[in-house]
């Protein structure tokens, strides 16, 4: 362990998963936090990971973190905290991400360091550090679980639907109970903060995603497929999401082509497009701006999951007409008809659709406005800004 800058105040940050590649929304977000804190603290980060992580991705966190510590979680401590879960009240997602080797670690980390605030980017890292009282500390939900499980429930076989119930259940539980552990609480919108079961749930801090700035640069837009969907392909919402754009939008715009990006295609996914020849996909792309620019329009039908979808930031600030459900608008605060196209129902979704396509003039503009949007609203120096009044808020609390 390297000896931390004297000139800044020391500031732990746990993370669930080491914050490189930006593959997934967690990731993108700390990331950037990280980025933007590291200019008033020093930071020794202790992110959680199943793999290795490679030096390229160390390399990405160096100049922003004195110190960076990786806990491998083996699959043999996955196993026995996920079973301790059965016999308990504690959620899975809370299990699985605890470590005892990362409790003696942060411990001594604590012991040997002095640091005047903790951050911990979502719940599943909270037990490391609940029980701290001498430091201040901030629990960044990020987005409710609980309700991202709950809209889960009626995707799942019969025979899984009791689990992700029980899990819901917990994580509500478990949300409002963690609340109090924590100085100061932040989430990604207030759509989210609604979803938290907590009396006092008000005094969350809405801490919004911002966008990188290349999104605004000058690129190319090559139009070479009528549609176009990025994010995780692992991931259950996006997964659902792309179905439904295979099933219900191609059949109705006939010959019309459609590009996934994303990391981790699933393997539903790949069926997709090996049964349909205007599907391709290309996995993980490393300036994901070109599959952007790729599209004539963006579509995203999200019916789960919760949050800030980055993804509609991204294709906003590139300019691309957006259209999808009020589940992803409502996060972001865009104005229908003006930045982005909302619809309710596949019905809705096609004449959203139909109506962009039939007037090419309204489709630029709600691009250029989408694009203003988003550069006057979302910054992640605005938004970073707005985590550090709170963690500096706090003080009082010492």
């Amino acid at each position: 362990m390297s000896s931390l800058n004297e000139t800044k105040e020391q500031l732990l940050v746990i993370l669930s998963r080491f914050p490189f590649p930006l593959d997934k929304g967690d990731k993108l977000r700390a990331f950037h936090q990280i980025k933007e804190l590291s200019k008033k603290y020093s930071v020794t980060l202790v992110a959680l990971s199943s793999h290795c992580v490679p030096n390229e991705s160390l390399k990405k966190l160096q100049p922003y973190c004195e110190s960076i510590e990786v806990v491998r979680l083996t699959a043999w401590s996955k196993l026995f905290h996920l079973t301790k879960c059965f016999f308990s009240n504690q959620p899975f997602q809370v299990g699985y991400f605890y470590s005892i080797k990362g409790q003696r670690l942060i411990k001594q980390l604590i012991q040997v360091n002095e640091f005047k605030h903790i951050y911990c980017q979502l719940i599943r890292t909270s037990e490391y550090v609940k029980n701290i009282h001498h430091i201040t500390k901030t629990i960044d939900y990020m987005d409710a679980l609980s309700m991202g499980i709950k809209r889960r429930i009626e995707e799942q076989p019969f025979y899984a639907k009791w689990l992700f119930r029980m899990e819901a259940k917990r994580l509500v539980a478990y949300e409002r109970n963690i609340f109090d552990y924590f100085e100061n609480k932040t989430i990604i919108s207030e759509q989210d903060r609604k979803l938290i079961v907590h009396p006092d749930a008000l005094k969350i801090n809405c801490v919004p995603n911002g966008i990188d700035e290349r999104f605004f640069e000058d690129v190319e837009h090559t139009n070479a497929y009528d549609f176009v969907f990025v994010g995780n392909m692992n991931y259950p919402p996006n997964i659902k999401a792309v179905h439904s754009i295979a099933n219900t939008i191609l059949p109705h715009f006939k010959a019309s082509k459609l590009l996934i990006s994303g990391a981790t295609p699933h393997a539903s996914v790949l069926h997709l497009a090996k049964n349909n020849a205007n599907i391709d996909i290309t996995g993980w792309v490393d300036d994901i701006r070109l599959s952007y620019v790729s599209g004539q329009l963006f579509v995203a039908p999200m019916h789960i999951g919760t949050g800030m979808q980055n993804k509609l930031l991204e294709a906003m600030a590139l300019g691309i007409p957006c259209v999808t459900t009020p589940l992803a608008s409502n996060a972001i605060e865009a104005i229908h008809g003006e930045h982005i196209m909302v619809a309710n129902s596949d019905e809705e979704f096609i004449a959203c659709i139909e109506q962009l396509r039939s007037n090419p003039e309204m489709a630029k503009e709600i691009g250029r406005n989408a694009s203003n949007f988003v550069h006057k609203k979302y910054s992640w120096k605005k938004s970073v800004s707005l985590l550090i009044e709170s963690i500096e808020q706090t003080k009082e609390f010492q």
